[in-house]
């Protein structure tokens, strides 16, 4: 008879085999912390102008060479909770402003490292999540008065310009002043005074060979295929758009034709190319030059297209359709029927041509402002190209950042090093506990200045007593200066800028974050669901 070996009594006894239950200081607070440290040290290393690429492998083993944080970590799958919550505020992050996610993943980590140290000393979680909640407060309020800068006209490509430069920077070193110009640029010309701007208008047409510098923007929209049919290029057209395919109609019933004699199968034959022929010539007689069609063309539609001189574009996906229309300013019709001339499109030329030796269609507008802006991205790899286009990506994010809020901070540590300056001598003033908190969260925004120093080389512990020295001057734009002509400099001068919108809510997101991190007392983890894993045969594709 098996002996009954009893359960430790306790929350453990309650739960089925297998779960499993923490609790207490060293078992959750710290273990969380320490998982949430080694997350924010991985990414660590990427931040910045001089910031280390990393080798990314995700689940169906594509390969990413980036420095993106919001990139590795979502293509690597993260599996422990605390770490999950700094990766949602990080994710957050992303979807309010679209740059700045490794920026919360460091100051979420050093916060809470900081964090574990105030336990270590004997504080308990409730006086540092108060702590952190009043500097959070105050950080917010010291923000506006560190304000450098201001763009109000969003049509002075110089002020934009500026504004977009460190954003590259960070990302690709040494292009930043051709990819701000042409990001801004793009942006630009998408921009309307009565519309809110919207990050998809600027699109990006990634094409093998030459380099980053043969980058151009084009004001519409340019397509990686051929044109089907003989026509090649229509100077001002108008344009058909349809969302089904153009070819011989079939019945939506199932019938059976009964056919006697060879010249009734000739008439029936007849009979459906009559009627396609007939479709053509009225969408032709409406004026149309260019059909864009979103399933496939038929060769004998293609024939009558042919015959009549028209345009046969394929669009393999329904988003790109619904492009084309918002670029020529058309509607896409369900049927094959003569467009309105409400419902056609217009377009100053479209054309095939072949860049390198990929053949692409253009819908080009001459005009200054349009609908839709693309980005004709150039690189020697694929990996390069990617690289480029979620740079771009965070530029055009950027950019829809200054139209809410035109505001710009000093970069390269400045405002950290400020905000640090400013919260140390404000915690100075509590007589509580609190100030112990206070006096973390101020320091944790020293890693900001402190990782940009490590991942160019240069002692971290000399550069921020160079930047204390200087701040302490009242020289608050004072910042870290990746070149070697000197350790600190006035980011005024070297027009390094951050936007308002990306600090503030980093700030936020890092700091409730790490306050949600620090609030968990307990974990109960319940059983994995699933029976066991079915065995692999190694030989089962062997016909013996």
């Amino acid at each position: 008879m098996a002996l009954h070996v009893p359960k430790a009594p306790g929350f453990q006894s309650m739960l089925k085999d297998g779960a499993r239950f923490y609790s207490g200081v060293d078992e959750v607070a710290l273990k969380n912390i320490e998982a949430c440290r080694e997350l924010a040290d991985t990414t660590k290393s990427a931040y910045g102008p001089n910031g280390m690429n990393k080798m990314v492998i995700n689940h169906i083993e594509k390969l990413f060479v980036t420095n993106d944080a919001a990139t590795m970590m979502r293509e690597v799958e993260v599996q422990h909770p605390a770490a999950k919550l700094v990766l949602m505020a990080s994710d957050m992050q992303e979807k309010e402003v679209g740059d700045g996610t490794n920026f919360v993943l460091i100051f979420a980590g050093q916060l809470l490292q900081n964090a574990a140290e105030l336990l270590s000393m004997g504080l308990s979680p409730v006086e540092i999540i108060d702590g952190y909640n009043l500097a959070l407060a105050r950080a917010q309020e010291i923000l506006p008065k560190l304000v450098c800068a201001e763009v109000k006209d969003l049509h002075n490509r110089d002020l934009v310009k500026k504004a977009l430069k460190s954003c590259f920077s960070s990302k690709q070193l040494g292009n930043e002043e051709f990819l701000s110009e042409l990001v801004g640029d793009a942006c630009m010309r998408t921009l309307k005074d009565n519309q809110t701007f919207n990050v998809d208008n600027v699109r990006v047409c990634k094409i093998l060979g030459s380099g980053i510098q043969s980058s151009t923007v084009m004001q519409g929209m340019v397509l990686k295929r051929e044109v089907e049919g003989t026509v090649w290029k229509v100077q001002k057209p108008k344009i058909a758009l349809f969302s089904c395919p153009i070819d011989i109609s079939s019945t939506e019933t199932k019938g059976t034709v009964l056919i006697k004699n060879a010249e009734e199968l000739k008439s029936f034959s007849r009979g459906e190319e009559d009627l396609l022929e007939k479709q053509v010539k009225a969408i032709c007689d409406s004026g149309v030059k260019v059909v864009v069609c979103g399933g496939k063309i038929g060769e004998m539609a293609l024939h009558f297209l042919n015959k009549y001189e028209i345009m046969g574009v394929r669009v393999l996906s329904k988003f790109d359709l619904r492009r084309v229309a918002k670029t020529v300013n058309g509607t896409v019709l369900a049927k094959i029927v003569p467009p309105s001339p409400e419902e056609m499109g217009y377009c100053d030329s479209v054309s095939i041509d072949e860049v390198g030796d990929v053949p692409v269609i253009l819908f080009k507008q001459d005009k200054e402002e349009g609908a839709i802006s693309t980005v004709v991205v150039r690189g020697s790899t694929d990996n390069i190209m990617d690289d480029i286009e979620r740079s771009i990506d965070d530029g055009v994010n950027n950019f829809k950042g200054l139209t809410k809020e035109g505001r710009l901070l000093p970069g390269a540590g400045a405002t950290e090093m400020e905000l640090a300056k400013q919260l140390s001598s404000i915690s100075e003033t509590y007589p509580g506990l609190e100030q112990y908190a206070i006096k973390k969260f101020a320091e944790a925004f020293e890693v900001i200045p402190k990782t940009l120093a490590e991942n160019s080389g240069r002692k971290s512990t000399e550069i921020l007593s160079q930047l204390y020295a200087a701040h302490q001057e009242g020289k608050i734009n004072f910042g870290f200066n990746i070149e070697e002509t000197s350790d600190i400099i006035d980011v005024n001068e070297k027009g390094i800028y951050d936007l308002y919108l990306t600090k503030y809510w980093g700030i936020t997101y890092a700091t409730k974050a790490a306050v949600s991190v620090l609030y968990v007392d307990k974990i109960i983890m319940a059983k994995p669901a699933g029976g066991p894993k079915p065995k692999e045969n190694k030989d089962w594709d062997n016909d013996d």
